[in-house]
């Protein structure tokens, strides 16, 4: 009986640090997920009010030959879902900082594409420029 409950603790003390081990597996991989999406957009504050640049991306996105699927506007933010050519999808999301000023975000892809990216924010610029 003796040697049962120590058995018994032993395994409860080794399951405890297992699930520990688990959980700081999981916070890290979760981390590293966050740092990936965060590094991979590229972002700019522009002089134009949040109405004139979701115009601007919806006719650069045109004029790219790369469909809208999903366009949500609010008072001071926007987010335009589209998809490129080889199928990844594109975020743009618009936040509005002052009248007279937005922050524009892209991402191309999970993983994020700073070329096609930067390539996106330098046509939508030419419609407010």
């Amino acid at each position: 009986m003796h040697k049962r409950l120590v058995n018994l603790l032993l395994t409860a003390v080794l399951l405890l640090n297992l699930s520990g081990c688990v959980a700081v597996v999981a916070g890290a991989a979760g981390g590293t997920g966050t740092a990936l999406w965060l590094g991979g957009k590229v972002s700019e504050e522009v002089n134009a009010p949040l109405k004139k640049v979701v115009t601007s991306v919806t006719s650069a996105l045109k004029d790219m030959r790369l469909e809208v699927t999903k366009t949500t506007v609010k008072e001071d933010v926007a987010q335009i879902k589209s998809k490129y050519t080889d199928g990844r999808i594109i975020w743009i999301d618009v936040k509005k900082i002052t009248e007279k000023s937005s922050q524009i975000e892209i991402r191309v892809g999970m993983k994020g594409d700073k070329e096609v990216s930067t390539k996106i924010l330098n046509r939508i610029k030419n419609y407010f420029l």
